[in-house]
């Protein structure tokens, strides 16, 4: 890793240094730069420009150090990325790392971009948040699963899928089809009796029954030569299996691989016949208007389209080759959204600098992937930019979805803009409402009172900003008094973070009920997101909504101007109900100082927004209740003793068996328990005595 110090001068090689001098410095770089500009070896590696405070602005890789990184500072330079001049003015240190061959500046740029993040580097939104499918193959009954982000544990990963329909889809054919259980691993070794889908003919039931290892394993293979797309040798294997089923008389059996043969064949048939071969290709397709790019990733296998990805980016002010190097760097490395399988083919428009060192790069993946798997198959994987012949015919087939997917995103943001237009003309609002949020209060017979507030960016909801509160000053179903509590919590937080960008802190003299709340239990915030940029986070929105009608209004209203906020737009949404003649009334939304509500049409684009905000705060806030009234029903009175953690607590129940015999026990069985020290009988001493210290919570929360 290269020195973190953004002063040191020295340039770190590997066989050797070479000294040039630079004939003219057109943009005056700083002097500790100039230096080492002279010192620049003629051998490959990677580059990293710091700033004065020793951060990293941008890191790079090159077949010769002393070229490439001399041309940022040469006359008539022909690099027109539109970051250079903010990167020469902020420049303020060069540090390079030498390597031994292009392939090792590759995975040197890949680590060292993931370490330090730089500011000018591109960074494409991917589809990591999408599912993907799981099948873990080193244990000895592997099942297949739904999962959000792909991790490097030897697993075989399928997807990611565009979209979550398509992946429970998928996933509910594999079931339907072939027999892998689809319990938890906790549940098979839980289980005493078969579950429902052995009934149903679906799962072998490992869990309960001997199970031939053998046939299982082979459903397991042909589940990933499925998810692979290699339906032929699927089809070969099936078949293989039917017949010989058939001979031993078997038919039940044959009749199950006769089912997954139609399965194969039907989803075979929907798929598209691009080219006549054995290869796996991916086809990367790119598309830009300014600093706006589309890439989108054919996934050819033997010939067949078997699956489509699209990745978009803003801000990207840098060249095509370098958008095709940072795609591949984080498509392929480990844990990436294609780190299941590396093919034998990556078509891109325009070759990255170092594309043989690529190349290498990706054959070393590929075959660490097919040892992994236990595959055969060439290791090499060839990196192309076709001019002419099949396979360009492919890649302008991926340019072209590429352009639809752009014009396809760009007409729904097109679309959400004039929604919300609509909702900023309807609720009269002081400018567009690209970011919305809506509260909710949610309890079971007046107890487990929890609040939630979910956000929406321009529509789409903002999962890093939802919030959670637990209730803790009201009991009874009293939702003015909770809805209060929760949003004095909210509202603090955002003028704390309007006053201060950078922290969203309390501050020091607030209203005496709020600040009780407040302390009372933490805000379910976004975890470690929120450290990373606090004040961003709890930034209050440019509209909140209220769940409810006048009565919530009036609750939002008065704790606002309590705070001293009064330039937030709030309104309260009312939910479909009829009145007490009978008349039907539709949504309305009730709006500060207007006595009368606004009726919104029931498919109109406003009511479409702030329906679903409410929704998503309705669905919220019933998770946080449920969540808080199951912890609240599993809770043991061992939880409420300060200074017993929860492996004590469990040591304890397990040793004793019950709170009961814990209490009555002597301090020789008690200090006779694993993990027990004088320190834990004396707080359970302190507890059955009555004279346990307060220990500041109102139980689980």
């Amino acid at each position: 890793m290269p020195n973190t110090n953004a002063r040191d001068a020295k340039i770190r090689t590997v066989g050797g240094r070479h000294p040039t001098r630079l004939t003219h410095d057109a943009f005056m770089p700083p002097e500790t730069v100039k230096d080492k500009l002279d010192a620049l070896p003629p051998q490959p590696g990677c580059y990293l420009f710091r700033d004065g405070d020793g951060k990293v602005l941008y890191v790079g890789k090159a077949k010769s150090l002393r070229a490439r990184v001399r041309s940022y500072f040469q006359q008539g330079s022909s690099d027109g990325r539109a970051f250079i001049p903010f990167l020469r003015r902020l420049l303020a240190d060069l540090e390079t790392i030498v390597t031994g061959s292009e392939k090792e500046a590759a995975i040197l740029e890949n680590s060292l971009i993931k370490e330090h993040r730089p500011r000018y580097n591109v960074k494409l939104r991917d589809d990591k948040e999408y599912l993907s499918l799981r099948l873990n193959l080193a244990h000895r009954w592997p099942r297949l699963e739904l999962v959000r982000r792909p991790a490097g544990d030897g697993a075989r990963y399928f997807g990611p899928y565009h979209s979550a329909t398509a992946a429970r889809r998928t996933l509910q054919l594999v079931e339907k089809h072939f027999q892998l259980r689809t319990c938890t691993d906790r549940e098979l070794v839980s289980r005493r009796r078969p579950c429902l889908q052995h009934q149903i003919g679906r799962c072998p039931a490992p869990c309960v029954f001997a199970v031939d290892g053998d046939e299982y394993a082979a459903q397991v293979r042909a589940v990933a030569l499925f998810l692979d797309g290699r339906h032929d040798e699927v089809v070969g294997e099936l078949e293989a299996r039917m017949r010989q089923a058939s001979e031993r008389l078997d038919y039940e059996l044959a009749a199950r691989y006769r089912d997954q043969l139609e399965a194969v064949k039907l989803v075979r048939e929907e798929q598209r016949v691009v080219s006549v071969t054995d290869r796996d290709q991916d086809v990367v397709g790119l598309y830009r208007e300014g600093d706006l790019v589309e890439l989108v990733v054919l996934c050819v296998r033997a010939g067949k389209v078997v699956e489509v990805l699209s990745f978009s980016s803003q801000g990207v002010e840098v060249p095509d080759d370098e958008v095709i190097a940072a795609f591949l760097r984080e498509h392929y490395k480990d844990g990436g959204s294609a780190s299941a399988m590396v093919p034998d083919e990556v078509l891109v428009p325009v070759l990255p600098e170092g594309a043989g060192g690529v190349s290498e790069w990706l054959s070393d993946r590929r075959r660490d992937i097919l040892q992994s798997a236990s595959r055969q198959g060439s290791s090499r994987c060839r990196l192309m930019a076709p001019r002419r012949g099949p396979r360009r015919g492919l890649l302008e087939l991926a340019q072209q979805n590429a352009r639809h997917a752009f014009d396809e995103k760009r007409r729904q943001d097109e679309d959400m803009r004039g929604r919300l237009e609509r909702v900023r003309q309807r609720l009269r609002l002081p400018r567009l409402p690209e970011r919305i949020e809506c509260c909710d209060i949610s309890h079971l017979g007046g107890h487990d009172t929890v609040g939630a507030i979910v956000s929406l960016q321009d529509g789409v909801p903002d999962k890093k900003r939802y919030r959670s509160y637990h209730v803790t000053t009201t009991e009874g179903g009293d939702d003015y008094a909770a809805l209060r509590e929760v949003l004095s919590r909210r509202f603090l937080r955002g003028r704390s973070a309007r006053a201060d960008p950078g922290r969203a802190s309390e501050p020091s003299t607030v209203a005496a009920p709020a600040a009780r709340a407040q302390a009372a239990l933490p805000e379910q915030g976004p975890g470690p997101a929120a450290a990373a940029e606090p004040g961003a986070l709890w930034q209050l929105p440019d509209l909140f909504i209220v769940d409810g009608g006048r009565g919530q209004l009036a609750v939002a209203l008065t704790v606002a101007r309590d705070l001293g906020i009064l330039e937030l737009p709030i309104v309260g949404l009312a939910k479909e109900k009829e009145s007490p003649t009978g008349d039907k009334l539709v949504d309305r939304v009730y709006l500060p100082g207007q006595k009368n509500a606004i009726q919104l049409r029931a498919n109109g684009p406003e009511l479409f927004i702030l329906a679903r905000a409410r929704d998503e705060a309705h669905r919220f806030a019933n998770r946080g209740r449920k969540a808080v009234g199951k912890r609240r029903r599993l809770a043991s009175e061992l939880d409420a003793i300060h200074g017993i953690g929860p492996k004590t607590r469990r040591a304890l129940l397990t040793a004793l068996g019950s709170v009961e015999r814990v209490f009555s026990a002597t301090d020789d069985e008690l200090l006779g328990v694993p993990g027990v020290t004088r320190r834990h009988v004396q707080a359970v001493r302190q507890y059955v005595s009555g004279r346990a210290p307060e220990s500041g919570e109102s139980g689980p929360s």
